[in-house]
């Protein structure tokens, strides 16, 4: 069975104060092109299929426009909610829509009960796994504990006993969308930190064959059976090196995997300079990025008069500007900003306690710190979900 892996489409989202809607459209009608003319049996979308929780209209209508393409060419498609989707929303019509061979997976209920599709070797069950918020399902897993790892172990506990009871020989795909352990970040995926851990181990899926992961925006291999397929747009200056691409997975009668890179759309290249404002307006080797999304970094010791009108006079596609001076070495190397870059909250909120009192939090403390940042993010899941 050959599977067509994608995730995180991000329908509604700009890039800066760019709409990528049109982007966003092109990348559908190339997935449909690939889906036609590389023979795909089936397509699976692992989450984030929106931008936020009440997307804007135009965004409603491209993904209406979506499925009804996929649902045209007969070809099965399943999919489901990523932390940026509303689950109760992207799955409204799920029933409906099963019978046009589109597959809305939004329940966490329903992790334990598959998709089943067939080919000439048998069947292939299809579990999906959307977005577990632990807060909201750990008591409906029956989990101690709010975290990721524990919630996603129990639903893979309902996958494969499930799959144990199916004829011999049946194939299985999970898709969800998580950060699992050894993959690498971007600065456009929301935190979804609980008890200070973000990430799972990739064992959590152990006993299935293929593992359709979302969340993550780089295209990454963890294992021969544990991908993400990455975003099909670049959200962010940090993507900049990415290729942006979708995984082509030929499925083995035996259950084993076979992927190659489908490369997606790029609408304009991104790039990155930095450089005193004079010597990025005038160095001849920044000729290729005359046409790409730049963002700047100024290295200028006293800030220019006007740069970002002096940057677009030569880079018309310039989105952002980072001023980053050039320090002497008694100097403090790095600006608050570039102190608490890439930290979590937990040890932002531990570092302030240590400053303003002296002596950083003892582990109870850090416990309570724990338990209110954790309160923060369930209650703006709730919110979320209440939208």
């Amino acid at each position: 069975m050959r599977l067509l892996h994608t995730s995180d489409w991000h329908l509604g989202r700009a890039f800066h104060r760019v709409n990528l809607l049109d982007a966003q459209a092109e990348f559908i009608g190339h997935l449909v092109t690939t889906v036609r003319e590389r023979d795909v049996d089936a397509v699976v979308v692992s989450g984030d299929v929106y931008d936020r929780a009440v997307p804007p209209l135009t965004a409603v209508e491209l993904f209406d426009d979506a499925l009804h393409r996929l649902a045209d060419l007969g070809v099965p498609t399943v999919m489901i909610s990523g932390n940026h989707d509303s689950a109760r929303r992207l799955g409204v019509g799920a029933g409906l829509l099963d019978r046009a061979g589109v597959h809305l997976r939004t329940d966490p209920a329903g992790c334990g009960t598959p998709v089943v599709l067939a080919d000439a070797h048998g069947d292939v069950a299809f579990y999906g796994l959307p977005y577990l918020e632990p807060a909201l399902v750990k008591d409906a897993f029956g989990v101690d504990r709010v975290g990721h790892e524990p919630v996603l172990a129990a639903a893979m506990d309902r996958v494969r006993a499930d799959l144990a009871a199916r004829a011999p020989g049946t194939r299985s795909v999970v898709l969800a969308h998580a950060f699992v352990t050894g993959g690498e970040a971007s600065d456009s995926e929301r935190d979804i930190t609980v008890g200070g851990v973000a990430a799972v181990p990739a064992g959590v899926f152990d006993g299935v064959d293929y593992v359709a992961l979302g969340h993550l925006h780089g295209c990454q291999t963890l294992s021969p059976r544990v991908r993400y397929s990455g975003s099909p747009l670049a959200y962010s200056f940090s993507e900049a090196d990415h290729r942006k691409s979708m995984w082509l997975v030929d499925l083995g009668a035996d259950g084993s995997v076979a992927a190659e890179r489908v490369d997606c759309p790029v609408p304009r290249p991104l790039a990155r300079i930095r450089g005193t404002l004079e010597d990025l307006l005038a160095d001849p080797a920044l000729v290729r990025h005359e046409t790409a999304w730049v963002e700047a970094t100024l290295t200028d010791q006293v800030r220019p008069a006007d740069p970002m009108a002096r940057l677009t006079g030569r880079f018309p596609h310039a989105l952002s500007l980072v001023f980053a001076p050039e320090r002497t070495p008694d100097a403090p190397d790095v600006s608050y900003a570039g102190r608490l870059a890439g930290r979590a909250d937990q040890q932002i909120a531990q570092d302030f306690v240590a400053h303003v009192r002296g002596a950083g939090p003892d582990e109870r403390e850090q416990a309570v710190l724990r338990e209110a940042f954790d309160a923060v993010r369930a209650d703006d899941a709730l919110r979320e979900v209440a939208r």
